[in-house]
């Protein structure tokens, strides 16, 4: 089998997200995502293991059950039978946000393990949506008679919104309360952002070359966004690529006439023309 160059891959993930947003695969896209790192990535070979965890799931749902049942089941079969866990001891390990990592080790941080969560519940007719918390990310089941939180990082547990609450005050040290908006769910699009800035805050100081790719498909993501594209730009500057970096900086300032660090910027443009001109 011969492995798809990196252009194919950002070509198949920009492909994919350019649908709708009910229309995305999510894991597909994350596969996409972890593609770029691993070479000789069998993004196929990842969904029929999702596909088997599904199948073990389903194994243990009878007939009939309502959504607790199946949550109960899904538990079972993930964090019981599988051990799948929440990584403490590696929390900035970037193999935390590549889902085949997380698949093949069982381990990962919130957005990944709700991910792989939302993916496997699919799989048996489970409706879950994600949540993405302040510093935290949960899973949830809408119910007419009240949604059902559900913790993957956390060996799956349940919660309720004063849970959710519990959560943001103590990984903010009490410094922010739960709001209405919190518990709405997000998209995919907004998941898969979140979880390729995860890798940029990873690797914004220690791989420039990394952060980029991240950030460029954070843009495919979300095209135009003001800061993004001001972040792109400042690594691009990281990385060589002066012209690039000019011209994403000016684009920042027009999108955002009002930028707070417009005064910054306009500096660092002006450095980086300076850097050009002695190269030249």
């Amino acid at each position: 089998m011969s492995n798809p160059s990196q252009s194919a891959i950002r070509a198949r993930f920009a492909e994919i997200v350019a649908r709708d947003d009910d229309a995305i695969n999510l894991a597909e896209a994350a596969l996409l995502i972890a593609a770029e790192e691993y070479a000789r990535l069998d993004i196929a070979l990842y969904l029929e293991k999702l596909d088997h965890f599904g199948d073990l799931a389903r194994a243990r749902v009878g007939a009939g059950v309502d959504a607790h049942d199946a949550i109960v089941a899904l538990n079972a079969t993930l964090f019981e039978k599988l051990g799948f866990r929440g990584n403490r001891e590696q929390y900035r390990d970037p193999r935390n946000s590549f889902l085949n990592a997380v698949i093949d080790r069982h381990t990962g941080i919130p957005i990944t393990l709700t991910v792989v969560y939302m993916e496997v519940a699919r799989r048996i007719g489970l409706f879950i949506q994600g949540v993405g918390l302040p510093l935290h990310f949960v899973a949830k089941h809408p119910s007419a008679s009240g949604d059902i939180f559900i913790d993957p990082f956390n060996g799956g547990r349940l919660i309720g919104e004063i849970g959710c609450a519990e959560i943001l005050s103590q990984m903010s040290g009490g410094r922010m309360a739960l709001k209405p908006e919190h518990l709405e769910a997000v998209t995919t699009k907004q998941i898969l952002t979140r979880m390729l800035n995860n890798l940029l805050g990873v690797y914004s100081t220690s791989d420039p070359h990394r952060a980029l790719a991240a950030i460029e498909r954070i843009l495919i993501l979300n095209p135009g966004s003001p800061n993004h594209t001001r972040d792109h730009g400042l690594l691009l500057a990281l990385t060589g690529d002066n012209q690039g970096a000019i011209t994403e900086l000016e684009l920042y300032l027009d999108l955002l006439r009002d930028a707070p660090d417009a005064e910054t910027i306009r500096e660092q443009i002006k450095t980086i023309k300076q850097n050009r001109a002695r190269l030249n």
